[in-house]
């Protein structure tokens, strides 16, 4: 095997993504990192202290990565992104009031939360970090009871969710929520059918759209093929 194919598959066992970014599309993403959790830490700030303001802030910070740098992504959508913080949270804080060994509390309050967010289809990572800040998050945190899902979690949600949505609207390849991204018309399909397509192709082809797609040329070479050997 050559080098490059040797590559290639260390490349593909470590889920190194293929997509070429510009930078433009770099950058975009790390500034609304910046704008949308200054507004959190902002908010936050305001109920409870500096600790238990960071420990919230890190779980939306996840939410971040998602809605800046991968808005189209179905973990990132409104109904995950509020849904799953929500439900999370409320999970925790229900945990942490039964079970008094954080040691127990913890993992059973994140398993929990996963179970819920997958029932409720809103399956967001980050809320597993919510529920594990209810468990964790100190006097700060278990002072404030239930008021802990609207005030700062709930809130914390709504204001990254408004911020993805202003920040990322004026570029039409990145609008949030991924329904009122740019439609782009489709072309009749040839009279002849689609010529056979490269992996080559299909990577050229990822890297042109300058954004994340929740998808890898490898899934599309494999969809592909499944389909024209029916």
């Amino acid at each position: 095997m050559s080098d490059r194919g040797i590559s290639r598959r260390l490349r593909a066992f470590a889920g190194v993504e293929a997509g070429q970014f510009s930078h433009k599309e770099r950058l975009i993403s790390g500034f609304g990192g910046i704008v949308g959790i200054a507004l959190v830490l902002l908010v936050a700030s305001e109920f409870v202290d500096p600790h238990g303001a960071a420990l919230i802030v890190a779980s939306i910070g996840a939410s971040a990565v998602l809605l800046f740098a991968a808005p189209h992504s179905p973990l990132a959508q409104p109904w995950a992104l509020v849904g799953g913080h929500v439900v999370s949270a409320l999970v925790g804080v229900t945990v942490a009031r039964l079970v008094a060994d954080p040691f127990l509390a913890g993992p059973l309050a994140v398993g929990l939360a996963i179970t819920a967010m997958h029932y409720l289809r809103c399956l967001h990572p980050p809320g597993g970090a919510s529920a594990l800040t209810a468990v964790l998050g100190g006097e700060a945190v278990h002072s404030l009871g239930y008021l802990f899902v609207v005030e700062p979690v709930l809130l914390n949600a709504l204001v990254i969710l408004v911020v993805g949505v202003a920040f990322n609207a004026p570029f039409a390849w990145r609008r949030y929520p991924a329904a009122w991204r740019k439609a782009i018309a489709a072309e009749p399909p040839p009279a002849h059918g689609y010529p056979d397509i490269r992996h080559a192709e299909f990577v050229a082809a990822l890297s042109e759209l300058d954004t994340f797609v929740d998808v890898t040329e490898e899934d599309l070479l494999k969809i592909y093929s499944h389909f024209t050997r029916r």
